[in-house]
């Protein structure tokens, strides 16, 4: 750990240099560095190919973030996160520069919990109600890479953690899907609540478009927006979920919970299962059984 506390011409900032053990580098999502800004003038900021991860608060003024040949006007109440492989700059405006509070990380999961934010509709910058709670989450990151503890590296995975899932929450919530259309949403959650009452049954795409008036390639694009999951991969998680149980707590064959979780066909359901829980049905039974 190396702070730096820094007063110049263009800016006021502290920050912590962190480096994180080895241990956290292979396992966990780790901190790389953590601090504070206040831009006394414009100031700008330029990087690529960065393995890293950034996010920052705006606690106040306003300027321009840069991701690729995008452009976006962002300013106090906004947060960014941005992966720092792909070029990007930010700058303050001249008029009211920026407050910003930042942390870089990395980990080895990293990339796919980008991708799955991206996916959800995330974008490299959204505005949040919040902004206290994301400050909290930092000051208790940076005050926490300055401790001489075993266990730093675990709190402030911790905090990272609940950063990351804070953004997927607020990016989804800021999204310009269909969710804005409260009819179109209350329609999607009719079906969603249909999928949870008869997933056991033979249900299909034209079937859904029939009962819900509904055209079925708009609801899988919908369906998968809203819900970070496509309708085949929502059934098939509730009838793996629904026949782990039958294979704990009942005494049916496989073959019977296969049909009564909805896949009949026993070397489907052997053949699914075993690529969701990485074994068979019979050897979950036997890891997991009540004796």
């Amino acid at each position: 750990m190396n702070e730096q506390i820094y007063h110049g011409k263009l800016v006021n900032s502290n920050r912590i240099l962190y480096t994180a053990s080895r241990f956290a580098k292979e396992h966990l999502v780790y901190l790389q560095e953590v601090g504070e800004l206040h831009a006394l003038k414009q100031h700008i900021s330029r990087r690529e190919q960065l393995n890293s991860f950034l996010f920052f608060i705006i606690l106040d003024g306003e300027g321009t973030l840069q991701v690729e040949n995008e452009i976006y006007s962002i300013g106090k109440g906004y947060c960014v996160f941005i992966d720092c492989q792909n070029p990007y700059s930010h700058k303050s405006s001249k008029e009211h520069p920026w407050h910003l509070f930042w942390v870089h990380f990395y980990g080895p999961t990293m990339e796919g919990i980008y991708k799955k934010y991206m996916i959800r509709g995330g974008q490299p910058c959204y505005q949040t109600d919040d902004m206290e709670a994301y400050r909290t989450i930092l000051q208790t990151i940076y005050q926490t890479a300055k401790l001489d503890s075993h266990v730093r590296d675990m709190i402030i995975f911790e905090k990272l953690a609940a950063l990351l899932t804070m953004t997927m929450i607020e990016s989804h919530r800021n999204e310009t899907y269909i969710e804005r259309n409260t009819l179109a949403k209350t329609r999607l959650l009719n079906i969603k609540s249909y999928l949870d009452a008869h997933y056991t049954e033979k249900i299909s795409l034209s079937n859904l478009e029939q009962k819900f008036y509904i055209n079925k390639y708009y609801l899988t694009r919908i369906f998968k927006e809203n819900f970070g999951i496509s309708i085949n991969s929502y059934l098939i998680q509730k009838r793996i979920t629904q026949a782990k149980y039958e294979l704990r707590f009942t005494d049916k064959t496989i073959e019977e919970i296969g049909h009564t979780c909805g896949m009949a066909d026993a070397s489907y359901f052997n053949r699914v299962f075993k690529k969701i829980e990485g074994i068979s049905p019979r050897e979950f039974r036997k890891l997991w059984s009540r004796s």
